[in-house]
C-alpha cells in the first residue's frame, strides 16, 4: 500500500499556504519553476529590460501558484501547528 499522500504540496504547519513538495511531480514543477526564473533573469537582464523581467517573474509565479493550488492540499484556515 502506498503511504504517500496524493497531493504534491502539503499545507504549512504554521500560517496559511503550502510547503515544499512531498512527491516527485511536485519537485519537478518546483525545479522547472526555478530553472525558468533563472532563464528569465539571464535573458531579461535587469539593466536592459527590467519590465520584461518583472512580467516574466509575475507570470511564472502565478503559474506556480495555480499548479500548487490545484495539486496541493487544501489550506482551509490559518494553522497554529499540531494540537
Amino acid at each position: 500500500m502506498n503511504d504517500k499522500p496524493a497531493f504534491w504540496f502539503p499545507v504549512e504547519r504554521y500560517g496559511w499556504g503550502w510547503g515544499l513538495p512531498v512527491r516527485w511531480q511536485g519537485w519537478v514543477v518546483f525545479v522547472v519553476y526555478l530553472a525558468l526564473l533563472y532563464a528569465a533573469v539571464y535573458y531579461f537582464t535587469p539593466r536592459r529590460d527590467s519590465i520584461g523581467l518583472w512580467v516574466s517573474i509575475l507570470v511564472l509565479t502565478a503559474a506556480l501558484v495555480v499548479i500548487v493550488a490545484i495539486k496541493g492540499e487544501r489550506p482551509l484556515a490559518w494553522r497554529w501547528g499540531r494540537k
